[in-house]
């Protein structure tokens, strides 16, 4: 028996299931950034691996702040200008979209369940959260950077069912990485929904540790 869901939030909550870094690749592609994938790659590693290393995102920093920074230090590592303003921009109302989805669809399932967020983020996911109106559907936040343990850590998922207060088997895992969310998660004894959207690399080979698989969050309803 579901006694509770726990989300991950970055794509699967903003993106509709796509890694950030395609997402951001597409947009490069669309407003004609010239610079080719594999140069986008390696300035997309660079810039959330300063991210995590250096305090550049504050608690009070929104996720359009948070955007205008990566997206300035990529273009920094490109060695490229007048861009920045238009994808920044472009992203922003994709996220706006997506999460208006998110916001009907989680009202709609804290009807019958809590739900619990665990997220590797930046220190600022509830200023994330309420910029988007997603801030009162969480019975509790679990934080990476709050709570010091990142995925793909087994131990943040157990601080998710411990906040549930109930058994991991009672609980099921929604995210759209198979080595973040889904081993974890399954690792602990959870249920796992992973939300297939377009990865940053290839598919993984072992989908054991799936036993269910939406690609639209309203999916859930016929799963919980």
């Amino acid at each position: 028996m579901i006694k509770g869901l726990i989300f991950d939030y970055g794509g699967t909550l903003d993106t509709h299931g796509c890694h950030w870094g395609m997402m951001i690749w597409h947009t490069y592609e669309r407003l004609g950034v010239p610079v080719d994938e594999m140069a986008f790659r390696d300035a997309y590693v660079y810039t959330e691996r300063m991210l995590g290393k250096n305090r550049i995102i504050g608690p009070e920093d929104s996720f359009l702040t948070v955007l205008t920074k990566k997206i300035s230090i990529q273009m920094n590592y490109l060695q490229l200008e007048g861009y920045t303003d238009a994808v920044v921009d472009d992203l922003y109302r994709q996220v706006q979209q997506n999460t208006a989805h998110t916001v009907a669809v989680l009202q709609k399932l804290n009807r019958r369940y809590p739900l619990v967020l665990v997220s590797n983020f930046y220190g600022n996911i509830h200023t994330v959260l309420q910029e988007f109106g997603l801030d009162h559907v969480f019975l509790r936040v679990i934080e990476s950077a709050v709570v010091g343990v990142r995925k793909p850590d087994p131990q943040i998922f157990r601080l998710g069912v411990e906040a549930l207060g109930v058994a991991p088997d009672e609980v099921v895992v929604i995210g759209d990485s198979v080595e973040k969310d889904m081993t974890p998660a399954h690792q602990l004894g959870c249920r796992t929904i992973w939300f297939r959207g377009e990865g940053w690399t290839p598919q993984p080979e072992d989908l054991s540790v799936i036993d269910d698989m939406i690609t639209d969050l309203q999916d859930l309803f016929s799963l919980c």
